[in-house]
């Protein structure tokens, strides 16, 4: 009996220390992680239409009216396919405000619910409402240095489907 309380006491202290050093060192296990890639890479330009052009005859860039799209196999599972859009954007736009920065990254991230609720808690800016499209759920924040993020919880099958549909080539 003494034997079983002690190896009980003893496994409860290992996991309270365990919990605490994860806390103070701020680490994450990996079915916590928030962010599972980058979405994409939005940045401003004088001219993107010829930025693009650019990027396709000098890097080889297969590009549609966004920018381009690179496509790549999920880590997970090989046979998922995701994507990576990258856009230029008019030096004029808009779409980063408030931030006052020329770039905007796009995280991929699951359950982008659960993680806006988070955050909320948290005190992080969020600047505006989630929007749903059939190829994933959106949401955009700020980090305490004033740069836009936008959120993206990827419904990829739809995304392909939706680029085959304009008769966009990804970037492989």
């Amino acid at each position: 009996m003494k034997k079983t309380t002690l190896f009980i006491l003893a496994l409860a202290t290992s996991f309270a220390f365990g919990y605490t050093f994860k806390s103070i060192l701020g680490q994450t296990a990996p079915e916590e992680r928030k962010v599972t890639g980058i979405g994409g890479i939005f940045f401003k330009c004088k001219d993107p239409k010829q930025l693009r052009a650019w990027y396709q005859t000098h890097l080889g860039l297969n590009t549609n009216a966004y920018g381009a799209v690179f496509e790549w196999r999920q880590a997970v599972d090989s046979t998922q396919k995701g994507y990576t859009q990258w856009s230029p954007f008019n030096e004029k736009t808009k779409y980063f405000e408030p931030s006052t920065k020329d770039f905007m990254i796009n995280y991929r991230v699951v359950n982008l619910e659960a993680l806006v609720a988070q955050l909320q808690k948290e005190g992080v800016t969020i600047t505006d409402k989630m929007e749903t499209a059939d190829y994933g759920k959106f949401i955009h924040i700020m980090d305490i240095e004033g740069n836009k993020i936008e959120l993206w919880e990827p419904n990829d099958v739809a995304y392909e489907k939706l680029g085959k549909q304009m008769g966009s080539v990804t970037t492989k």
